[in-house]
């Protein structure tokens, strides 16, 4: 049955996630929370699917723009993957998640943080990024342990509350290549290393039974054309503005989850 709303809140974030990278989980997770009142574990685990489904059809977009930086990427899942497996076998064999009561909390902790680094991140940068003077400054070879331990941290993130793989996940990326990750690279690789992340945990949480199918179908419909919009103006717009808008949102949004 067709759920007009649920197309709305899936379209709106789809066009996000393409644009940006982020939304996936920090937008969808607490729209299901507080907008249609969805339990905490099942808003979890349908935004999972959501995000990696709606993610993959980004990805095709931003392949063909030929942006994405593979390298750093196969690190990010060597550290995620195995994290998030290892989460999400141990909710299915008997960690009892549906009675964990901060698991709310923790989305909204998760949220407001990413708000926060989306918005120092720019200052932050000025100060990270050595200056030029005049000179090419080349960009950052690659740092695989780091790296890996970023993407553990991001798999342990979403297994859990499907918050961190876009959001938190081009923070981290900011941070650790300010000047290897332009802002075309950083949206299309934060989205390719979210798709396979958000799917295993995904289906860990199937098999539970926890997902929404018919929530998840109408997100579905509203979210992959707009996504397919975002993913084609994300090589010709600046992101930052949005970026900037976004935070704000999801600082309220965050707040408005932990109170």
């Amino acid at each position: 049955m067709i759920d007009v709303p649920y197309i709305l809140a899936g379209a709106l974030t789809g066009f996000v996630v393409g644009l940006t990278g982020v939304g996936g989980g920090a937008m969808m997770t607490p729209i299901l929370l507080l907008v249609f009142n969805v339990s905490p574990v099942t808003a979890v685990a349908t935004d999972l699917w959501f995000a990696s489904i709606t993610k993959l059809v980004a990805a095709k977009t931003h392949h063909k723009s030929g942006k994405i930086d593979w390298q750093i990427v196969k690190h990010l899942w060597a550290g995620s993957l195995p994290i998030a497996i290892i989460t999400v076998t141990l909710i299915h064999f008997g960690m009892k998640f549906q009675k964990v009561s901060w698991l709310t909390e923790a989305i909204g902790f998760l949220i407001v943080l990413t708000a926060v680094g989306l918005i120092t991140s720019p200052l932050l940068l000025k100060r990270i990024r050595p200056q030029a003077h005049g000179a090419e400054v080349k960009p950052e070879a690659l740092k695989p342990k780091t790296t890996v331990f970023a993407g553990g941290m991001l798999g342990l993130c979403v297994a859990l509350t499907s918050v961190g793989a876009g959001a938190l996940g081009s923070v981290l990326l900011m941070y650790l290549y300010p000047r290897r990750m332009q802002p075309h690279t950083l949206v299309a690789s934060d989205i390719v290393h979210a798709i396979p992340l958000a799917l295993v945990a995904g289906i860990g949480y199937a098999f539970t039974g926890m997902v929404d199918v018919h929530m998840l179908l109408n997100l579905l419909m509203g979210s992959l054309p707009a996504v397919v919009l975002g993913s084609l103006l994300a090589t010709k717009l600046s992101s930052r503005l949005l970026q900037t808008s976004l935070a704000l949102v999801l600082l309220m949004v965050g707040v408005r989850t932990l109170v």
